[in-house]
């Protein structure tokens, strides 16, 4: 695919000039993402992984999210693919988001909360914070048990970093993963 196709897929569709007023907050997430990360819980080995994710606009009210990883080793190099996460963003009113989310593990979640934007500069946001928290959890018999989940998303010097604390498998909320994506 094309830098201009890719480019395309970040627009409203044709006839759909601007975003919408409701996106305004959260426009800064739109693009595609992409870099290395850190995984560790108590159950688990620790370990690396790149993640691609996507985030678009088809000119509706909402994002739409993509997110696919693979287990790395010391070198970058792919070992086997990993997480996947597919998704809508939902602003609110009072900078309040919802987070629908699934995964192919099984599991689908609801997230609530809130964004901040922490920069502004000839009227681009050049810094903002998206936190979530789980606001409930579904999950089929064989999917793991995951309790509870907390997300921080922030713009810093033109990357995404994010983490993730998780409740699961009989232990506390805790770090689980975090990476720092660079756009493009």
């Amino acid at each position: 695919m094309g830098a201009d196709s890719q480019n395309q897929d970040l627009q409203p569709d044709e006839g759909e000039s601007v975003l919408p007023l409701e996106l305004a907050s959260v426009a800064w997430l739109l693009g595609k993402w992409s870099g290395v990360g850190l995984g560790q819980y108590p159950t688990i080995e620790t370990f690396r992984f790149y993640q691609e994710v996507t985030v678009t606009t088809d000119g509706r009210p909402f994002l739409t999210y993509h997110s696919r990883s693979w287990l790395v080793d010391d070198e970058g190099e792919r070992i086997r693919p990993s997480g996947t996460e597919v998704g809508y963003l939902r602003p609110l009113p009072g900078n309040e988001v919802e987070f629908l989310l699934q995964h192919p593990t099984g599991i689908t979640e609801v997230w609530f909360g809130s964004v901040e934007i922490t920069g502004m500069s000839d009227s681009v946001i050049t810094g903002a914070r998206l936190q979530l928290s789980t606001d409930g959890i579904m999950r089929t018999p064989t999917a793991k048990e995951v309790t509870a989940g907390v997300r921080l998303y922030g713009l810093v010097e033109g990357d995404l970093l994010w983490t993730y604390d998780m409740a699961a498998v009989g232990q506390p909320l805790q770090n689980h993963l975090s990476a720092r994506l660079k756009s493009g």
